[in-house]
């Protein structure tokens, strides 16, 4: 009898362990998936702001990376089984260097866009500060801790970096130029590196001047296949642009070059900037962004296949080389069927450990917000900066991506408020911004809708009329519709809903989406504050 009860216990612990499984696999987006489940998916594989990105496959596993300019953590480690499946289980950068400048908002600097690759047993990002130069960051486990930033190469307006392993070990570095800060653009370049890939060398080629037929060109991305040095780089301008194939029998040129995407017939405007990557079974596919405005930077995948020695990515149906997007297709071939995966949007703040979603607006400092064991996130009343005449200079939002076109997100909040001037919101935030304002005046507490226009213009924000809330536990919602349109409601049993305020269509941040998110601040500096418990944060559709 003790035996069948053993047997029955394992059972049931097997049982159990499956039912796990069972439910890890489910624990995906309510608002966008790729994955249609017959054997194909819909592009975009990631209806949120990751933009630039740049993919790798390492044996089984796909990693991808991408921009994130002042939004920290940075370098965002994607990871799939199939290409189409993405979970975020990392960063690359924990805090951005130099951190005097970071520890406050630095809108449009910081990350632009990287390149991942696996050289010698370890993973390399190369990353682009346009004010400082070009960034190394490694690890031999692109899920734990990577290296301190190591500059390889100094120079204002140095961008999109693309390092190169070549065959008899020698180094190279393909980069461009931010017309911002280098007063010049749309001229790719290569140069030397060392074979450790930490210096780059001072003898720079030009390879490429885009003013003669591809308007702006940037974002090279290195590669060689067949006795072909590739640069493949996004031209024509982020909104509308195409992209551009270099090929070359010599590292350093001559280069000829063709265009092998465009957006053609289909709605995908400016498919280009991304990666090529094959799978075990030998198919070649394309990552690019769509920039869709206020939702940022949006990833595609594009089948992709060689002819003559050129790359032709997505549909070539009018057989000249340039193919155009596909909306849907079937999956890549991995030799294996993966479950449904997505990056985490909801969170219900069970964890003693911030989920991977949410960014600041600048380094975290420890006084803005921890997490707790006791089912919420805990953010602190902090002072408005200095001469701060809006949100676009507080550094302490947390907030992440837009992760659909259309969604409803809610939050179930207890506003511990000590002293008057206190609030805390539910925030759109964008070049324009509109957010839920909860606050402590005459020692109760008011709901408003506050909108501010042309933010990083130091635009003025208006209010509402202020409505009266009966408890500090409530729950505060945002409806977003096509063409970002969103509708805020709050509630107090999280049931019956009121809806406050205006519509307001949300607005991309400085090169990033529009983000969804809360703050918690106050008037004034003192020796303690009021808190916001965010009990959890949920999308629907």
């Amino acid at each position: 009898m003790k035996f069948i009860n053993n047997a029955v216990a394992i059972g049931l612990v097997v049982l159990s362990s499956q039912l796990i499984v069972a439910q890890k696999t489910t624990e995906y987006s309510k608002v966008w998936v790729a994955d249609n489940g017959d054997g194909t998916y819909k592009n975009p594989i990631i209806h949120a702001d990751y933009s630039d990105p740049d993919a790798i496959r390492v044996g089984d596993d796909y990693y991808m990376t991408a921009s994130s300019f002042n939004c920290i953590p940075g370098l965002p480690i994607l990871h799939s089984k199939d290409m189409v499946n993405w979970e975020l289980v990392n960063y690359a950068l924990q805090k951005q260097p130099p951190f005097d400048v970071f520890d406050k908002p630095q809108h449009g600097n910081g990350v632009w866009a990287p390149c991942i690759r696996f050289h010698n047993e370890e993973f390399y990002i190369y990353y682009p500060d346009p004010d400082y130069g070009i960034y190394m960051v490694k690890t031999k486990d692109p899920k734990g801790l990577w290296s301190e930033p190591v500059l390889v190469k100094s120079g204002v307006g140095l961008i999109d970096p693309a390092p190169l392993w070549d065959d008899d070990g020698k180094a190279y570095l393909g980069f461009a130029f931010a017309g911002s800060r280098a007063g010049a653009k749309s001229l790719l370049a290569v140069c030397s590196m060392n074979p450790e890939g930490t210096v780059a060398n001072d003898d720079a080629v030009m390879v490429l001047d885009g003013h003669l037929d591809e308007a702006t060109v940037e974002g090279p991305k290195f590669y060689k296949r067949n006795g072909y040095y590739y640069i493949f780089a996004p031209a024509g301008g982020v909104p509308t642009g195409w992209q551009t194939v270099l090929r070359s029998k010599n590292v350093f040129g001559p280069y000829e070059k063709r265009k092998v995407l465009e957006q053609g017939k289909t709605p995908i405007n400016g498919p280009h900037q991304g990666a090529w990557v094959q799978t075990q079974t030998g198919e070649d596919w394309f990552f690019h962004f769509q920039d869709k405005g206020a939702y940022g930077r949006i990833v595609h995948l594009q089948p992709m296949k060689w002819i003559n020695d050129w790359p032709v990515i997505g549909m070539d149906k009018d057989k000249d080389g340039t193919g155009e997007p596909v909306l849907t297709y079937k999956k890549p071939n991995v030799g294996k069927t993966y479950p449904i995966m997505t990056p985490p949007d909801s969170d219900e703040f069970n964890s003693p450990k911030l989920g991977l979603q949410w960014q600041w607006h600048a380094n975290a400092q420890v006084y803005w917000g921890m997490p707790t064991s006791m089912g919420f996130y805990n953010m602190f009343c902090r002072p408005m900066p200095e001469k701060a005449i809006n949100l676009f200079d507080v550094p302490n939002i947390l907030a992440q991506k837009f992760p659909a076109n259309e969604f409803t997100a809610t939050a179930k909040m207890t506003f511990n408020s000590r002293f008057d001037g206190e609030s805390v919101s539910l925030v759109i935030m964008g070049l324009d911004y509109s957010h839920l304002k909860v606050k402590q005046q005459n020692g109760e507490l008011f709901i408003s809708q506050v909108t501010c226009k042309n933010a990083d213009k130091k635009g003025v924000e208006t209010e509402s009329k202020a409505v009266k809330l009966g408890n500090k536990s409530f729950y505060l919602q945002v409806q977003v519709k096509e063409g970002g349109i969103c509708s805020f409601s709050y509630s107090l049993d999280g049931k019956k809903f009121q809806s406050i305020g205006e519509d307001f269509k949300s607005r991309e941040g400085k090169w990033i989406g529009a983000k969804v998110g809360f703050t918690a601040l106050r008037e004034g500096k003192i020796n303690d504050a009021g808190s916001v418990a965010i009990d959890w944060f949920r999308f629907n559709k």
